[in-house]
């Protein structure tokens, strides 16, 4: 029977890879159709015109133009109002 613990084997070191969430593309600049704009757990943002949402709530650009952030008043189901925030696509003339 060992008098030490043998070396070797650590309990510790274990770590998941990070999520990359976030604004990946900011108000004022361009894109093009298909690009992420945000990446999101739940609905933080909202899509707005030409904006749509995938299947994990990522937001991405339906159509080419200049990506514009917006606020307005949401009511909830249960009769309170809360700060939306939109994401838009104005197309480029």
């Amino acid at each position: 029977m060992s008098t030490s613990k043998s070396s070797g084997s650590s309990r510790l070191g274990r770590d998941s890879a990070a999520q990359r969430l976030g604004v990946k593309i900011y108000a004022g600049q361009p894109v093009k159709t298909g690009m992420i704009i945000i990446r999101q757990r739940g609905t933080r943002y909202l899509a707005g015109k030409n904006v749509k949402k995938g299947s994990d709530d990522t937001l991405y650009a339906g159509k080419d133009g200049i990506v514009r952030f917006a606020s307005k008043l949401k009511k909830l189901f249960n009769g309170k109002q809360r700060q939306a925030k939109i994401v838009n696509v104005d197309l480029v003339k």
